[in-house]
């Protein structure tokens, strides 16, 4: 185990799953940054590691301000907070199964060091999955459910993948820390799985009076269509019951944003735009349960009669 990362301990499960998280450029809808943080409040996950920050973060841009230097608050002259980069790992457990969550801030620099220790971890805690967040925002409509682009590392995980209800991305441009931890991880034969959810936006900012975009920053109801492909991938039990209040509540705010700036805004003519974006959108839903009746009914049609049916 390299010092980059340091573990207090090895929790001994017989399985043990990985989610993985980071503050970064693809979290449209905080998927990748405040779920990992909100399943580690819910679930009251310990602590179990973090990783050293040394060679991974710039301190300044020329010409850029504060862009990425660390935020610090005074009071009266004295240094009362100082918030640098973070890296952690917590531990819950879900269905019988050990899960880490790890948090991170994507790096700046000296990626493949900062992949190689968080494989490593992975590989030192016998996990035998890793499935990664991730989000980005879209002109999709918003009382949909949310599509899922998806990536994974080895070949033999697409069929897995395919029955997700997903998109499997052809993506093609700069790469996101789990676009480069995907293939690291195939590197090293480790089943990874990325998941990307389209997130809400719209862009109004070239209309007078109406002012920038409207986006969703924690989008509940994307963080609960990961977590339906999660629980069922990983063969975890989280409870999904606050996140589908959460989704139902965030469905009403909208609701009666879209209808405030339709009253103060005739202009844009919501309602023909709202209705092109749902014709045009093709709404994939994840319902795992027809598996389950299915894998039930066959069960019962396989069973030989009992002698007092025949």
């Amino acid at each position: 185990m390299p010092d980059t990362l340091e573990l207090s301990e090895h929790p001994n499960v017989d399985e043990m799953v990985m989610i993985v998280g980071w503050r970064q450029w693809a979290d449209a809808g905080s998927v990748s940054s405040a779920l990992p943080q909100y399943l580690v409040q819910q679930t009251k996950a310990r602590q179990i590691g973090t990783m050293r920050p040394d060679g991974f973060y710039l301190f300044q841009i020329p010409g850029t301000h504060d862009l990425v230097r660390p935020a610090v608050e005074f009071e009266e002259g004295y240094p009362k907070a100082l918030q640098m980069q973070h890296n952690e790992l917590y531990y819950t457990e879900s269905g019988g199964r050990g899960v880490v969550i790890f948090l991170g801030d994507e790096p700046h620099m000296d990626i493949e060091r900062y992949i190689g220790a968080v494989l490593d971890t992975a590989e030192s805690l016998h996990v035998t999955r890793i499935i990664g967040l991730g989000g980005v925002y879209g002109e999709l409509p918003y009382a949909k459910e949310r599509m899922i682009s998806a990536n994974y590392s080895l070949p033999a995980l697409k069929d897995e993948v395919e029955a997700l209800a997903v998109e499997l991305s052809n993506y093609q441009g700069g790469a996101s820390i789990g676009s480069v931890i995907c293939r690291r991880a195939g590197d090293r034969d480790i089943e990874y799985v990325g998941l990307y959810a389209f997130v809400p936006t719209y862009d109004f900012s070239g209309v007078s009076d109406v002012g920038n975009a409207i986006r969703i920053e924690n989008d509940y109801t994307a963080w609960l269509g990961i977590m339906r492909r999660i629980n069922y991938m990983l063969k975890t039990n989280f409870s999904l019951a606050d996140l589908e209040r959460k989704s139902r509540r965030l469905l009403t705010v909208m609701d009666e944003k879209i209808a405030d700036l339709e009253r103060t805004s005739p202009q844009l003519d919501l309602s023909a735009y709202f209705d092109r974006l749902n014709e045009e959108f093709v709404e994939k839903t994840f319902d795992p349960l027809d598996d389950v009746w299915e894998d039930e009914i066959r069960r019962i049609f396989d069973e030989p009669e009992s002698p007092d049916e025949t």
